[in-house]
Protein backbone atom coordinates (compact mmCIF):
# COMPACT_ATOMS: atom_id res chain seq x y z
CA UNK A 1 0.00 0.00 0.00
CA UNK A 2 1.06 3.95 -0.71
CA UNK A 3 -0.55 7.13 0.80
CA UNK A 4 0.58 9.35 -1.78
CA UNK A 5 -0.06 12.95 -2.81
CA UNK A 6 -2.52 13.44 -5.20
CA UNK A 7 -0.63 16.42 -7.86
CA UNK A 8 -3.54 17.46 -10.00
CA UNK A 9 -7.40 18.06 -8.75
CA UNK A 10 -9.59 15.26 -8.87
CA UNK A 11 -10.84 14.41 -12.19
CA UNK A 12 -13.96 12.50 -12.79
CA UNK A 13 -13.37 8.76 -12.84
CA UNK A 14 -14.09 8.46 -17.03
CA UNK A 15 -11.15 10.49 -17.60
CA UNK A 16 -8.70 7.63 -16.56
CA UNK A 17 -8.10 8.28 -12.52
CA UNK A 18 -5.81 10.67 -10.79
CA UNK A 19 -2.13 11.40 -11.48
CA UNK A 20 -0.53 10.73 -8.37
CA UNK A 21 3.87 11.41 -7.19
CA UNK A 22 4.77 8.37 -5.35
CA UNK A 23 7.95 10.24 -4.35
CA UNK A 24 5.71 12.45 -2.39
CA UNK A 25 3.77 11.20 1.04
CA UNK A 26 4.44 7.98 3.25
CA UNK A 27 4.56 4.50 2.18
CA UNK A 28 3.15 1.83 4.82
CA UNK A 29 3.72 -2.29 3.45
CA UNK A 30 1.51 -3.70 5.31
CA UNK A 31 -1.11 -3.74 2.70
CA UNK A 32 0.80 -4.98 0.36
CA UNK A 33 1.90 -7.81 2.68
CA UNK A 34 -1.46 -9.03 3.12
CA UNK A 35 -2.02 -8.88 -0.50
CA UNK A 36 1.12 -10.73 -1.88
CA UNK A 37 0.95 -13.54 1.11
CA UNK A 38 -2.99 -14.32 1.75
CA UNK A 39 -4.24 -17.48 -0.67
CA UNK A 40 -7.40 -17.34 -2.80
CA UNK A 41 -9.01 -18.69 -0.07
CA UNK A 42 -8.90 -16.40 2.16
CA UNK A 43 -9.72 -13.06 -0.23
CA UNK A 44 -13.47 -11.92 -0.29
CA UNK A 45 -15.11 -9.49 -2.58
CA UNK A 46 -17.25 -7.78 -0.09
CA UNK A 47 -17.95 -7.48 3.31
CA UNK A 48 -21.07 -9.76 3.12
CA UNK A 49 -18.93 -12.34 1.96
CA UNK A 50 -16.43 -12.10 4.46
CA UNK A 51 -18.79 -11.72 7.15
CA UNK A 52 -21.12 -14.71 6.32
CA UNK A 53 -18.07 -17.13 6.45
CA UNK A 54 -16.51 -15.75 9.48
CA UNK A 55 -20.47 -15.96 11.04
CA UNK A 56 -20.44 -19.80 10.23
CA UNK A 57 -16.65 -20.35 11.29
CA UNK A 58 -18.22 -18.81 14.73
CA UNK A 59 -20.91 -20.99 14.88
CA UNK A 60 -19.16 -23.96 14.70
CA UNK A 61 -17.05 -23.02 17.50
CA UNK A 62 -16.81 -22.84 21.35
CA UNK A 63 -15.14 -21.55 24.34
CA UNK A 64 -14.96 -23.24 27.66
CA UNK A 65 -12.73 -23.05 30.82
CA UNK A 66 -11.46 -26.58 31.36
CA UNK A 67 -9.36 -27.99 34.80
CA UNK A 68 -5.49 -28.30 33.28
CA UNK A 69 -4.85 -31.24 35.58
CA UNK A 70 -7.97 -33.10 33.28
CA UNK A 71 -6.31 -32.55 29.79
CA UNK A 72 -4.75 -35.63 28.55
CA UNK A 73 -2.09 -35.58 25.48
CA UNK A 74 -2.24 -38.46 22.83
CA UNK A 75 0.09 -39.18 20.88
CA UNK A 76 0.75 -42.48 19.12
CA UNK A 77 3.75 -44.16 17.35
CA UNK A 78 1.53 -44.64 13.99
CA UNK A 79 1.17 -40.88 13.77
CA UNK A 80 4.62 -39.83 15.10
CA UNK A 81 3.49 -36.05 13.65
CA UNK A 82 0.56 -35.42 15.43
CA UNK A 83 -0.70 -34.52 18.89
CA UNK A 84 -4.02 -34.87 19.94
CA UNK A 85 -5.83 -33.11 23.35
CA UNK A 86 -8.41 -35.27 25.14
CA UNK A 87 -10.91 -32.51 27.09
CA UNK A 88 -12.76 -32.84 29.94
CA UNK A 89 -16.60 -34.08 28.71
CA UNK A 90 -15.27 -33.88 25.25
CA UNK A 91 -16.69 -36.85 22.82
CA UNK A 92 -13.33 -37.20 20.85
CA UNK A 93 -9.88 -35.76 20.50
CA UNK A 94 -9.22 -32.35 19.74
CA UNK A 95 -5.94 -31.12 17.07
CA UNK A 96 -4.39 -28.07 17.70
CA UNK A 97 -3.35 -25.92 15.27
CA UNK A 98 -0.13 -24.33 15.40
CA UNK A 99 -1.02 -21.39 16.62
CA UNK A 100 -3.27 -23.58 19.58
CA UNK A 101 -0.23 -25.50 20.30
CA UNK A 102 2.38 -22.53 20.53
CA UNK A 103 0.00 -20.98 22.81
CA UNK A 104 0.00 -24.10 24.89
CA UNK A 105 3.65 -24.14 24.68
CA UNK A 106 4.28 -21.16 26.00
CA UNK A 107 1.77 -21.38 28.90
CA UNK A 108 3.03 -24.58 30.54
CA UNK A 109 6.63 -22.78 29.61
CA UNK A 110 7.94 -24.91 26.89
CA UNK A 111 9.61 -23.50 23.60
CA UNK A 112 7.48 -24.85 20.96
CA UNK A 113 9.64 -24.53 17.65
CA UNK A 114 11.99 -27.01 19.95
CA UNK A 115 8.94 -29.56 20.73
CA UNK A 116 7.76 -29.10 16.66
CA UNK A 117 11.12 -30.99 16.16
CA UNK A 118 10.21 -33.97 18.36
CA UNK A 119 8.12 -36.88 17.20
CA UNK A 120 4.52 -36.68 18.37
CA UNK A 121 5.09 -39.40 21.59
CA UNK A 122 7.97 -37.34 22.95
CA UNK A 123 6.65 -34.22 22.60
CA UNK A 124 3.17 -35.23 24.15
CA UNK A 125 5.33 -36.32 27.30
CA UNK A 126 7.02 -32.62 27.57
CA UNK A 127 3.44 -31.37 27.34
CA UNK A 128 1.89 -33.44 29.75
CA UNK A 129 4.14 -32.76 32.18
CA UNK A 130 3.89 -29.48 31.86
CA UNK A 131 0.41 -29.23 32.39
CA UNK A 132 0.63 -31.50 35.37
CA UNK A 133 2.95 -28.93 37.20
CA UNK A 134 1.69 -25.91 35.59
CA UNK A 135 0.24 -23.36 38.54
CA UNK A 136 -2.26 -22.50 37.06
CA UNK A 137 -5.83 -24.34 37.56
CA UNK A 138 -7.98 -23.81 34.69
CA UNK A 139 -7.44 -23.04 30.81
CA UNK A 140 -9.37 -21.77 28.31
CA UNK A 141 -10.48 -23.55 25.11
CA UNK A 142 -11.48 -22.27 21.48
CA UNK A 143 -12.61 -25.12 19.59
CA UNK A 144 -14.35 -25.16 15.72
CA UNK A 145 -15.83 -28.19 14.15
CA UNK A 146 -14.85 -28.27 10.66
CA UNK A 147 -14.95 -31.91 9.67
CA UNK A 148 -12.93 -33.19 12.63
CA UNK A 149 -12.80 -31.16 15.94
CA UNK A 150 -10.00 -28.54 15.75
CA UNK A 151 -8.92 -26.89 18.86
CA UNK A 152 -7.89 -23.22 17.39
CA UNK A 153 -6.99 -21.32 20.93
CA UNK A 154 -5.47 -21.76 24.32
CA UNK A 155 -5.73 -18.73 26.78
CA UNK A 156 -5.81 -18.06 30.29
CA UNK A 157 -9.38 -18.34 31.93
CA UNK A 158 -10.25 -14.94 32.05
CA UNK A 159 -9.23 -13.87 28.42
CA UNK A 160 -12.22 -12.09 26.43
CA UNK A 161 -13.03 -12.70 22.76
CA UNK A 162 -14.35 -10.64 20.39
CA UNK A 163 -15.61 -12.58 17.45
CA UNK A 164 -14.64 -11.75 13.72
CA UNK A 165 -18.14 -11.32 12.67
CA UNK A 166 -18.55 -8.81 15.00
CA UNK A 167 -15.58 -6.61 14.07
CA UNK A 168 -16.91 -7.25 10.32
CA UNK A 169 -20.40 -5.64 11.45
CA UNK A 170 -19.46 -2.70 13.28
CA UNK A 171 -17.62 -1.90 9.59
CA UNK A 172 -19.98 -2.60 8.12
CA UNK A 173 -22.58 0.00 10.21
CA UNK A 174 -19.95 2.55 8.69
CA UNK A 175 -18.60 0.80 5.03
CA UNK A 176 -21.95 -1.05 4.12
CA UNK A 177 -20.60 -3.93 1.89
CA UNK A 178 -17.32 -2.30 1.03
CA UNK A 179 -18.02 -2.16 -2.85
CA UNK A 180 -18.97 1.69 -3.21
CA UNK A 181 -22.56 1.61 -1.59
CA UNK A 182 -20.68 4.00 0.87
CA UNK A 183 -17.88 6.46 0.96
CA UNK A 184 -15.55 3.77 1.81
CA UNK A 185 -14.68 0.91 -0.60
CA UNK A 186 -12.03 -1.29 -1.60
CA UNK A 187 -9.74 1.34 -2.81
CA UNK A 188 -8.57 0.99 -6.45
CA UNK A 189 -5.35 0.38 -8.35
CA UNK A 190 -2.63 2.78 -9.12
CA UNK A 191 -0.72 2.02 -12.26
CA UNK A 192 2.73 2.43 -11.92
CA UNK A 193 3.99 3.04 -15.64
CA UNK A 194 1.23 5.94 -15.94
CA UNK A 195 1.46 7.25 -12.21
CA UNK A 196 -2.34 6.99 -12.44
CA UNK A 197 -4.77 6.31 -10.00
CA UNK A 198 -7.94 4.84 -10.61
CA UNK A 199 -10.55 4.11 -7.98
CA UNK A 200 -12.74 2.44 -9.64
CA UNK A 201 -11.44 -0.69 -10.89
CA UNK A 202 -13.83 -4.51 -10.69
CA UNK A 203 -12.91 -5.91 -7.26
CA UNK A 204 -11.87 -9.29 -7.67
CA UNK A 205 -9.82 -11.98 -5.87
CA UNK A 206 -6.87 -10.16 -7.55
CA UNK A 207 -7.86 -6.55 -6.16
CA UNK A 208 -9.77 -7.18 -2.91
CA UNK A 209 -8.46 -6.03 0.37
CA UNK A 210 -10.81 -8.27 2.55
CA UNK A 211 -9.10 -11.12 3.81
CA UNK A 212 -9.46 -13.90 6.33
CA UNK A 213 -7.86 -16.72 7.45
CA UNK A 214 -8.95 -19.58 10.25
CA UNK A 215 -8.39 -17.29 12.75
CA UNK A 216 -7.83 -13.76 11.79
CA UNK A 217 -9.97 -10.97 9.68
CA UNK A 218 -7.90 -8.28 7.94
CA UNK A 219 -9.96 -5.12 5.95
CA UNK A 220 -8.45 -2.04 4.61
CA UNK A 221 -10.87 0.14 2.58
CA UNK A 222 -10.48 4.23 1.62
CA UNK A 223 -12.45 7.08 1.10
CA UNK A 224 -10.42 7.71 -2.13
CA UNK A 225 -13.59 9.35 -4.03
CA UNK A 226 -13.04 12.25 -1.39
CA UNK A 227 -8.96 13.12 -0.98
CA UNK A 228 -8.39 15.78 1.84
CA UNK A 229 -7.33 18.53 0.43
CA UNK A 230 -3.91 20.53 2.57
CA UNK A 231 -3.70 23.71 0.56
CA UNK A 232 -2.54 24.39 -2.63
CA UNK A 233 0.42 23.46 -5.56
CA UNK A 234 2.23 26.18 -7.13
CA UNK A 235 0.18 26.06 -10.24
CA UNK A 236 -2.79 26.67 -7.78
CA UNK A 237 -4.72 23.33 -8.00
CA UNK A 238 -5.72 21.90 -4.92
CA UNK A 239 -2.81 19.81 -2.94
CA UNK A 240 -4.42 16.26 -2.33
CA UNK A 241 -3.94 13.63 -0.36
CA UNK A 242 -5.63 9.67 -0.62
CA UNK A 243 -4.75 6.54 0.79
CA UNK A 244 -4.56 4.40 -2.15
CA UNK A 245 -2.43 1.18 -3.16
CA UNK A 246 -0.31 -0.18 -5.85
Amino acid sequence: MSVVEVLDPVQPARAGGWKVDVNRGERNGRVSSEWFNRPDDERYLSLDDLWASVKRRSERSRSRVVETADIRVEATRDSAERLHLVLPKAHEPVAPTHWAFGQLASIVGAPASYLRQLPAPLAGINLQYGLNNHRAEQLKTFETEDGRIELRAVTGPDYGRIHDHELVEAVQRIAGNGTGDTRWKVPGVLDWSTGVYNPDVEISRDTTTLYASDRDVFLFLVDDHNPIEAGRLPDGSPDLFCGCRP
